[in-house]
């Protein structure tokens, strides 16, 4: 019965992801990062939400906790993490510590979603996931809640930036295709998105763009972001 086994099929990353005969998808929890998780010392409040029920995804917030006292309230960054479209996450090393700069350099509501990864979930499904978390986002804007909510009291939500890495950088242009052409703020409204900003975005291809050949995950910094 050994031979009838599901064998491994598609190895990407040394066992990072695996694709079994059977069409089982093996990922793995113990990847060996070069760089450890920046510590948090205070600076920074973090929250994790839910933000699609349904497909149990969750989004991780980053805020400073200093007390606005000007008129001018806090920009909103949306991150979306890279990683082919299979891999990644808002806790990973790479996406965490760039956040945690995010917030503090920027001084400003840094929002990082997680979305399904294939090959389990298809394209679209990554897009779709990061139109669902604008509209979360859109939810809170039109709470009655939110004057008091200590996240959202004191952020402009009609100014809202767009940040994706790598494929993250796919799907943030797929957004902006989306809410393109006029129709985006009234579909978001009072949601504005003001501006992407696509980091070594990933086409896919086999002639790589001169965009995908830019700074690896664990070299990203505010002043490459700059």
């Amino acid at each position: 019965m050994g031979s009838l086994d599901p064998q491994v099929i598609e190895d990407l990353g040394k066992g990072v992801i695996q694709l079994l005969s059977d069409g089982t998808v093996l990922r793995s929890n113990n990847i060996d990062f070069d760089y450890p998780l920046d510590k948090n010392d205070g600076s920074v409040l973090i929250k994790d939400c839910q933000y699609d029920e349904k497909h149990q995804l969750h989004l991780r917030m980053y805020k400073t906790p200093s007390i606005i006292t000007s008129s001018r309230k806090l920009p909103i960054v949306v991150f979306i993490h890279g990683g082919g479209f299979c891999v990644g996450s808002r806790a990973w090393p790479s996406s965490h510590n760039c956040c945690m700069r995010l917030a503090t350099g920027l001084n400003a509501l840094v929002v990082a979603l997680d979305y399904r990864l294939a090959p389990e979930h298809r394209l679209p499904a990554a897009m779709e996931d990061a139109f669902s978390a604008m509209k979360w986002l859109q939810d809170q804007a039109l709470s009655e809640k939110v004057v008091d909510d200590e996240w959202f009291h004191d952020v402009e939500f009609d100014r809202v930036f767009v940040l994706g890495d790598s494929s993250g950088g796919n799907i943030a242009h797929h957004l902006a295709v989306r809410l393109g052409g006029g129709g985006g703020f009234e579909e978001l409204a009072p949601v504005r998105v003001r501006g992407y900003v696509l980091l070594a975005p990933f086409f896919g291809g086999v002639a790589r763009t001169k965009s995908e050949a830019g700074p690896s995950e664990e070299h990203l910094t505010l002043a490459i972001l700059d």
